[in-house]
């Protein structure tokens, strides 16, 4: 495998990419006492540069030297450079191995993983999962596309358990790691860019999650999803299936009756939950709430932690964030809604008129699933965005008023100057954030100091 001949002779570990993940290979990789060479061909700023330097590493930036890769052992890529780069198939031609940052960390940690993809519900559900298992008293640390990377918290000390927030760029480059239990939350079209726009590809990325599980491991994922009931229906796995479905599931899983949450994990009596109950609302997170009671069932959590945390968990930020009211009006930030399908969940949970902020890097959209709540419920839209052609496209003829805007600070006033009281602002975007903004983060929270501002 690819760590015989790093850990035979010793050799130098060799990192493609700067950011967290990066960082945190090298981290891990300084502290088993291995050589590293951090490759980054855009900038390193100042703070990483310092802590590459501080480890003892070696590192580039502004290019990569694929003779100097070439020469080790293996290689951690970084879940933002894609597999077709060219110097992964040039390290490869090469012969040298070329793993994710998730397979490299798993190599050293015995712990139980708690491994959690989807498209939409991720954060929300790992931080739920975080919440559970921290409040039942469990050694644990949430990792993956979410704090801190895998590689960085075994570095700095192993824990029991782990909750993982797995992006279907992490799950790529992985080839003995395994998931205890895993969680697919639903699979609808996103990142199409990264797959050559072939939704095939996308989904193969996202069941590498279910890769080397056995009889004892379990595997939860929605039985109302399409793509995730046709991919299994194809395809054969070790893990114990537990489905969670908005209509009633026949033996082990869970699902909801619109009124009450439904629990069977083993052959017996199951626990029910009021839906009325739990801390967070939509049916989106009805499904969110479903994956991580089931996965504190498979756990053997008590049953009074698994219900306390489900009505008390508090939500994170930038997913349907209540920022505050003003004159009436609710704003609420949504961010982190970067795909069509967390839109539909967004605008599925407003129960009052909405003044509906969108836009950003399109990332190959088809907008008509939304038509109907758009139809329904949103009299203004405000697109916030370089190029808003798709938006007009879809929606100018469905709401009252269409407006373009280019900063947070107009977006937010324009919906302030459409808006009646009695009315939601919603950023709800469907887009990435990169044509205006750093991230989806640097988005949210512009909108909210700019609604505070109001």
């Amino acid at each position: 495998m690819w760590y015989d001949a790093l850990e035979a002779g010793g050799g130098c570990v060799g990192v493609l990419g700067a950011g967290e993940s990066g960082l945190g290979a090298a981290y891990l990789s300084r502290v088993k006492g291995f050589d590293v060479f951090l490759s980054d061909c855009g900038e390193v700023d100042e703070p990483r540069a310092k802590e590459l330097e501080s480890m003892g590493a070696q590192w580039e930036k502004g290019r990569h030297s694929l003779s100097r890769l070439a020469e080790c052992a293996v290689v951690v890529k970084s879940p933002g450079i894609p597999g077709d780069a060219s110097v992964v198939l040039a390290l490869r031609e090469k012969g040298v191995p070329v793993i994710s940052e998730i397979e490299f960390a798993n190599h050293y940690t015995g712990a139980k993983k708690i491994c959690v993809t989807g498209s939409n519900g991720k954060t929300t559900t790992v931080s739920l999962l975080y919440h559970m298992l921290m409040k039942a008293g469990v050694d644990v640390a949430l990792v993956g596309n979410i704090g801190s990377s895998f590689a960085r918290q075994v570095a700095k000390g192993d824990h029991a358990y782990y909750v993982l927030e797995l992006s279907s760029f992490q799950l790529e480059d992985m080839y003995e790691f395994k998931a205890d239990i895993a969680i697919l939350l639903n699979i609808t079209p996103d990142h199409l860019d990264r797959y050559g726009y072939e939704m095939q590809r996308y989904v193969d990325a996202k069941f590498r999650i279910v890769r080397n599980m056995t009889g004892t491991d379990s595997f939860i994922y929605s039985a109302d999803d399409e793509e995730p009931v046709r991919q299994l229906a194809k395809m054969e796995i070790g893990a114990r299936r537990l489905p969670f479905s908005q209509h009633m599931v026949e033996g082990l899983g869970a699902w909801s009756d619109k009124e009450t949450l439904h629990f069977t994990v083993d052959a017996g009596e199951g626990w029910e939950r009021r839906v009325g109950e739990l801390s967070l609302r939509g049916l989106h997170n009805v499904n969110n709430s479903m994956a991580a009671g089931l996965a504190g069932e498979v756990l053997q959590l008590p049953g009074e932690v698994i219900g306390a945390s489900l009505h008390d968990f508090v939500g994170i930020p930038h997913r349907l964030e209540l920022v505050g009211e003003v004159e009436g009006v609710r704003y609420i930030n949504d961010s982190k809604a970067t795909n069509v399908d967390a839109v539909w969940y967004a605008l599925e949970s407003m129960k009052t008129p909405v003044v509906w902020i969108a836009g950003g890097t399109d990332k190959g959209n088809d907008y008509s699933a939304l038509e109907g709540f758009v139809r329904e419920k949103v009299h203004a839209l405000v697109c916030l965005g370089v190029d808003n052609a798709k938006l007009r496209s879809a929606f100018e003829g469905l709401v009252d008023t269409f407006v373009e805007t280019r900063s947070a600070e107009d977006a937010v006033r324009e919906a302030h100057r459409l808006a009646r009281a009695g009315d939601t602002v919603l950023l709800s975007p469907a887009c990435a954030s990169f044509d205006l903004f750093k991230n989806y983060e640097d988005r949210g929270e512009q909108f909210k100091q700019w609604v505070k501002r109001l």
